[in-house]
C-alpha cells in the first residue's frame, strides 16, 4: 500500500489539536466559536424531529405488531434484505381453533355450528388486520423510518463534520493569538515569530473558509426539515385514512356476524291459550310483582275449555 507519510502526520497533528482544543473548552481556558441563533434554532428543530419521529415509529410498530419477537424478526429480515416471513394473525389462529372445535362437536349441533361460523368470521377479521398492518407500514412507518435512516443520518454526519471544522478554526485562532504574543521575541530554532504569525494566519483563513462552507452545507440540510414535515404530514393523513378504513371494515364484519348468528338462533318456547300465542313472562325483576304478570284462567264446561278472564 502507498502510504502518504506527510498526510498521516498532518492528520495526526490535527486530531491532537482538536483534542487539546476540546479539553481547553471544557476547562474554560479557551474560547469557542458560537453559531448564529438561526442555525441553533434549525438544529434544535432537527433534534426534536429526530427524537419524536423515533418515538412515533417505535410506538406505531408496537401497535401494528404487538409481539416484540416478531418485530425483531422483521427488523433482521429487513437488514439482510430478505422477504419477511408470512405469519397468521392471532385472530386467524383463534378462528382456526374455533372451526376445529366446532367440527369435533358436530356441525349439526347449535354450539358446533356457531363455533364454525364465528371462526370463519374471525379469520376474516384476521385477514383484514394483516392487510391493515401492511398498508399502514407502507404509507406511514416505512417512510418515517426511511427519513431517519437517510436524511437524519446525513444531517448528523454533516453536523459532526461541522463540529470538527469548528474545533480546527478555534485551534487556529489560539495559534494566532499565541504567535502575536511572541512578536518582538528572539527567533527560536531559526524561526522568527513573524513567520509563525504569518503561517498561523494563513491556516486561520483556510480554517475559516472551510468552517463557513460546512456551516452553509449543514444549514441547507437543516432547512430541509420543513419539507420533511410536509411529507410526514401526508403520511399521517394516509395512516389515519387507512386506520379508519380498517375499523370500518371490522365493524361491517362484526355486524354481519351478529346478523348471521341472530338468523340461525332458535326461537324460545311459546305459551298457547285459546289458539293465541303469548310471549313468555318477562325476566324483569319487577314483572313478578306487577299485576299484569298474572293471567287469570277460568275452567268451564265438561270439555275442560280454558279461557282467559
Amino acid at each position: 500500500m502507498d502510504f502518504n507519510l506527510k498526510k498521516i502526520v498532518k492528520d495526526a497533528g490535527a486530531a491532537v489539536s482538536r483534542v487539546v482544543q476540546l479539553t481547553e473548552e471544557k476547562l474554560g481556558t479557551s474560547g469557542k466559536t458560537e453559531l448564529d441563533a438561526h442555525f441553533e434554532n434549525l438544529w434544535d428543530r432537527a433534534e426534536n424531529t429526530k427524537n419524536f419521529t423515533e418515538k412515533i415509529v417505535k410506538n406505531a410498530e408496537a401497535v401494528l405488531i404487538p409481539n416484540p419477537g416478531n418485530r425483531i424478526e422483521d427488523f433482521i429480515y429487513e437488514k439482510i434484505e430478505k422477504k419477511k416471513p408470512s405469519r397468521l394473525s392471532n385472530l386467524e389462529y383463534l378462528g382456526l381453533d374455533m372451526i376445529e372445535a366446532g367440527s369435533v362437536y358436530g356441525p349439526g349441533t347449535a354450539y358446533g355450528s356457531a363455533l364454525i361460523k364465528v371462526g370463519q368470521w374471525e379469520q376474516k377479521l384476521g385477514q383484514n388486520e394483516r392487510d391493515f398492518i401492511g398498508s399502514a407500514g407502507m404509507c406511514f412507518t416505512q417512510p418515517m423510518r426511511k427519513f431517519l435512516d437517510t436524511e437524519i443520518k446525513t444531517i448528523l454526519k454533516e453536523k459532526s463534520v461541522l463540529e470538527t471544522k469548528r474545533l480546527d478554526l478555534d485551534s487556529c485562532k489560539n495559534r494566532v493569538r499565541k504567535a502575536r504574543s511572541m512578536l518582538g521575541q528572539p527567533s527560536k530554532d531559526g524561526v522568527t515569530p513573524e513567520f509563525l504569525l504569518e503561517q498561523a494566519e494563513r491556516d486561520l483563513r483556510i480554517a475559516q473558509s472551510e468552517f463557513d462552507r460546512q456551516t452553509e452545507i449543514t444549514k441547507l440540510l437543516l432547512e430541509g426539515i420543513s419539507s420533511a414535515h410536509a411529507q410526514q404530514l401526508r403520511c399521517l393523513h394516509e395512516f389515519v385514512d387507512t386506520q379508519a378504513r380498517y375499523y370500518s371494515q371490522c365493524t361491517t364484519i362484526m355486524t354481519e356476524l351478529q346478523r348471521e348468528l341472530a338468523s340461525s338462533a332458535k326461537p324460545g318456547p311459546v305459551l298457547r291459550l285459546n289458539s293465541e300465542d303469548l310471549e313468555p313472562a318477562s325476566n324483569d325483576k319487577n314483572a313478578s310483582t306487577s299485576p299484569s304478570a298474572f293471567i287469570p284462567i277460568s275452567i268451564t264446561g265438561d270439555d275442560t275449555n280454558y279461557s282467559v278472564l
